[in-house]
């Protein structure tokens, strides 16, 4: 079976790819998930943050009299719990890049340029194959327009584009007024990939405490459906790599993503859940799979049920909206 596919112009053996974790925080980890079966994995971020000069005030603000008494060491935890660290970072990709046979993607989250153009030159000369931009960002000002949270995605993309050679993919939320058009803006300024979607954390309410808490809920198989929807829209018609990520838990997943139209399909809660050797087994059922409905290779499946292969393309749009609302019975 040729599980082989191409993603940003880096050949991969196989279409399972960690995405961006705590996973890849050491270069053990990194070759535990290639001897698992990854064909590439996604670095965890480097936050935008961690590159400014304000990670550093916070550093000074934090310790600052810590050393007054012994007991106040325990008050506040040590930076290098959060991945303070850029050259820690590009240390680690260097040595990865050493460690392991398969493609490393270098991850930068963030809101603006800033120190992204520097440190993107520098994640490639650390040896990264790809850089995914992971833009982070909630617009609550009831000021800021749609068009201009747009412009943050398509200079961020054009002022690292200037600045390394690598290919760079956009990691996407599902919340713009015209993702299509978004995806294609994006296209036509260069990107290689398009990562769908980015989950947003949202807060929790504590209500014994009369706190603003955050808990941290891995992904289930049920958030598939968007990003695979529009996977799936826009294969064969914007001209990019597509990776579907948040809701790859099982085979059936992962075959169902590459039949939408993604070139890979990302996995991190499955794993952090279950284990790294998932990624073994998933591979190994979706082989059984691919057997039993004679498919003899990965890039044969690839889009083959996208709005442009299939008959029924309103099962993608509108009619299908109404179609589902009809057909439901409320119980008696």
């Amino acid at each position: 079976m040729d599980m082989q596919t191409d993603y940003m112009g880096l050949t991969l053996k196989n279409p399972i790819v960690p995405s961006s974790s705590p996973l890849s925080h050491s270069v053990d980890s990194i070759k535990q998930l290639e001897d698992a079966g990854a064909s590439a994995v996604v670095m965890y971020s480097l936050f935008e943050e961690q590159i400014t000069t304000e990670s550093f005030y916070l550093d000074y603000y934090l310790s600052h009299g810590t050393d007054s008494y012994a007991e106040s060491l325990n008050y506040f935890p040590e930076l290098d719990c959060y991945n303070v660290g850029p050259d820690e970072y590009l240390e680690l990709i260097r040595h990865a890049k050493e460690a392991a046979g398969i493609p490393i993607i270098g991850s930068l989250n963030g809101t603006s340029t800033g120190g992204w153009i520097d440190y993107a030159r520098r994640i490639e000369e650390a040896g990264a194959d790809a850089l995914e931009l992971n833009v982070y960002y909630i617009p609550t000002s009831t000021y800021l327009m749609g068009a201009e949270v747009e412009y943050i995605y398509t200079d961020i993309l054009h002022d690292v584009k200037q600045a390394i050679e690598i290919p760079v993919a956009m990691k996407l939320s599902p919340y713009f007024s015209s993702t299509a058009n978004m995806a294609q803006r994006l296209a036509d300024g260069g990107v290689n990939g398009l990562v769908l979607f980015n989950r947003f954390y949202q807060p929790d309410f504590d209500l014994e405490k009369l706190e603003v808490v955050s808990r941290l809920v891995l992904s289930n198989s049920h958030e598939l459906r968007l990003p695979l929807c529009w996977i799936a829209l826009l294969h064969g018609r914007v001209d990019v790599d597509f990776a579907i990520t948040s809701g790859v838990h099982t085979y059936l997943d992962a075959l169902k993503g590459l039949m939408a139209g993604a070139k890979v399909t990302m996995m991190a809660s499955e794993l952090l859940q279950n284990g790294i050797n998932r990624i073994g087994e998933v591979l190994v059922e979706m082989e059984h799979w691919m057997e039993e409905h004679e498919y003899s290779s990965v890039k044969q499946m690839i889009g083959s049920m996208s709005q442009k292969n299939v008959v029924e393309t309103a099962a993608f749009e509108r009619a299908n909206y109404m179609k589902m609302l009809a057909s439901f019975q409320p119980l008696r």
